[in-house]
């Protein structure tokens, strides 16, 4: 039995340190098994003879390490492959049952909270909005929403639970006039200490990223990663992020805030300039529904089912869409992307419509000298946040890092 030992066993599982240091042979297998699952899984299947070939391990090592996860149920057999010379193919696949995770939304407008399968889909998620985000109804939201969806499991789907991921947007307490959430409540989220809370309140380790880089990596693990290794990724949510993902790896830069889309000047009002996030966001939307005597509370109950709020909406998708086209030929001039992705809190109906009107503005622009990167869709949809955030303890406990992964050898 390997160290990958499926987690309801009572296995510790080891993790990969810095793959500089020295390698003794439980780390090199550690190392080799996650390999394995990380390959497995960013093709869906795979047979002894490609992942040998793809991960560069002899064909013995694959035999070994796949007898070994199999053994512990975290890979399963697909159908043989006939119709070649030899022996049939059997491709190995990850069992989506083997591992799940929790992984929490908190945006300045709702929270959502999801149990997520070893394949990233979705088995059970609860939503819930508010007027603004309050630490204390967010943390119960958490706890609480934890022990129901833990009733509805086995006690081996509990025991299998990796850990709990949360995508929330770093320094909350800005930013609290825009949304109109009260000072001292915002203020508190100074202090808080989330990790420390969850952890203090229910059994399973806990794992914290920005809630847009969250995203972005979702896009880069289950979404449009496989087809273009760089690309700038704009989520657009109650706030306006992003992220940037270089050599099929997520780009964080030397403090950790590159692809902060949303400070990126835009042309504003009057001639000036404006951050993109006061352009290109949902609570300008919301704004401009009040403006217009609509209900906006809404866009909050969920996020796939918005109502056409007619012209306030049109006008939002035309003015964000004119914002994008500006920032993405500005990142554009600096990085050669291969494609600029659009994501965010809204419907697909709406993704689309602003996908289609932002390849619209760019053509009006200048851009001599600008190879215009592919414009197109997210494909992970609204709940890449709380899907990135879910993403955290499987990365951490079963595969490795994207940037070690895509080296791989093909």
């Amino acid at each position: 039995m390997g160290p990958f030992s499926a987690p309801d066993q009572g296995t510790t599982l080891p993790d990969v340190v810095d793959p500089a240091g020295g390698a003794n042979q439980t780390r090199v297998r550690a190392h080799n098994e996650r390999l394995v699952m990380s390959l497995v899984r960013r093709h869906g299947s795979l047979s002894k003879a490609e992942i040998a070939r793809r991960s560069g391990l002899s064909a013995q090592t694959v035999s070994v390490i796949m007898r070994g996860l199999e053994g512990d149920d975290l890979l399963i057999r697909g159908e043989p492959m006939r119709g070649r010379v030899g022996q049939p193919s059997v491709p190995m696949m990850l069992n989506p049952d083997a591992v799940y995770s929790f992984g929490v939304k908190i945006g300045r407008r709702s929270a959502d909270l999801v149990l997520m399968d070893f394949v990233g889909a979705i088995r059970l998620n609860l939503h819930q909005p508010y007027p603004y985000p309050d630490p204390d109804a967010i943390l119960n939201f958490i706890v609480e929403g934890i022990g129901k969806i833990e009733q509805m499991l086995t006690a081996t789907q509990r025991a299998r639970i990796a850990g709990i991921g949360v995508a929330t947007p770093f320094e909350l307490w800005n930013w609290a006039a825009e949304v109109g959430a009260p000072a001292e409540t915002m203020e508190r989220w100074r202090t808080v200490d989330l990790a420390g809370e969850l952890a203090a309140r229910t059994r399973h380790p806990i794992h914290i990223q920005n809630d847009a880089t969250s995203a972005c990596g979702a896009e880069l693990v289950f979404g449009v990663g496989a087809s273009y290794p760089d690309f700038i990724y704009f989520y657009i949510g109650s706030f306006i992020g992003g992220g940037i993902v270089l050599n099929s790896a997520l780009f964080s830069g030397r403090t950790g805030t590159a692809g902060a889309l949303g400070p990126l000047q835009v042309p504003g009002p009057n001639g000036g300039t404006t951050p993109l996030l006061k352009v290109a966001s949902i609570f300008v939307l919301e704004n401009m529904l009040k403006a217009a005597g609509i209900d906006p509370r809404p866009l909050y109950y969920s996020a796939e089912e918005w109502i056409d709020f007619g012209p306030p909406l049109a006008a939002w998708i035309d003015s964000t869409a004119s914002a994008l086209a500006r920032a993405i030929i500005s990142a554009a001039s600096i990085i050669d992307f291969g494609a600029a992705v659009i994501d965010g809190g809204f419907p697909a109906w709406v993704r689309a419509r602003i996908v289609a009107a932002t390849r619209s503005a760019v053509q009006e622009l200048d851009l001599q000298g600008v190879i215009v990167p592919d414009i197109i869709e997210g494909a992970v949809g609204s709940e890449a946040r709380a899907i990135g955030g879910a993403s955290l303890p499987l990365l951490s406990r079963y595969l490795l890092d994207t940037s070690i992964l895509f080296k791989e050898t093909d």
